[in-house]
């Protein structure tokens, strides 16, 4: 392969990347800007190539012209639970994990005993049938208006990650956190964006190998169904009253 094809592979995983000449030279460590290597007045240094590899999985082989192959992915991340309980019966339980609890979670990740020490139970429905779940409540306002901060919600433990659907929600386990969130992936690269409903939230972006557990939320347990059905039953009216004013409105034209 020429030289020029190496510095056109570099300034081509720029551009997929959607990162200026700055920021991409700032993300590899290599001074100001990227523009001399595009030009071809200055030859990829070592560093650069390691930290494509380390950050955006870059197969060296394939930017110097020497294998087909353009990323070298780690081993795909087992995002199934690391515990799980059962029953008296010898049935999986669905675990539930509060607020408080979640703090610990991924320092217990492992941990049977203290898997076993929260509270559990089953729901004998066909929807909750082979397959693990697990209860977790949510903490705070980053999926309003659909998850309002303490209630609480049931995922599914999702395995293979060529199955996830953009439309749906997830439980994403870190080693240092749990959140709730929508998935939008990076085929380009391994890392994902982690989405809020609420606008108010940036979106999060990490590699997938930061994930130790995924679960896909299917579920919702409400306890202030009340204050739900009057909050529908006031935007209906209200809804309705502003087609009436419509109406009386083009009557009077």
């Amino acid at each position: 392969m020429s030289v020029e094809e190496e510095f056109r592979r570099f300034k081509q995983i720029r551009e997929e990347l959607k990162l200026t000449q700055a920021t991409f030279a700032e993300e590899l460590g290599i001074g100001a800007t990227t523009a001399d290597i595009e030009r071809g007045r200055t030859r990829i240094p070592g560093s650069a190539v390691k930290e494509l590899l380390k950050k955006y999985h870059i197969n060296p082989l394939w930017l110097f012209g020497e294998s087909g192959q353009k990323y070298l992915r780690a081993e795909e991340v087992a995002m199934s639970p690391k515990v799980i309980t059962v029953d008296n019966e010898g049935k999986e339980n669905i675990v539930l994990v509060n607020a408080k609890a979640a703090a610990g979670y991924p320092l217990n990740i492992g941990d049977t005993q203290w898997f076993e020490s929260l509270p559990a139970f089953s729901i004998p429905l066909p929807e909750y049938r082979n397959a693990s779940f697990r209860g977790f409540q949510v903490d705070g306002d980053s999926m309003l208006p659909a998850l309002h901060s303490g209630e609480w919600i049931v995922g599914r433990a999702v395995d293979d990650w060529d199955n996830l659907a953009g439309n749906r929600m997830y439980v994403v386990v870190t080693a240092d956190s749990i959140l709730v969130k929508k998935i939008q992936k990076d085929n380009a690269t391994t890392y994902i964006n982690l989405i809020s409903l609420n606008p108010e939230y940036t979106p999060i972006r990490i590699d997938r190998s930061e994930i130790r557990e995924l679960w896909q939320v299917n579920s919702k347990l409400s306890f202030d169904l009340d204050a739900d059905f009057q909050n529908v039953s006031l935007q209906s009216l209200h809804q309705e009253m502003k087609e009436l004013k419509e109406e009386v409105r083009k009557m009077a034209k």
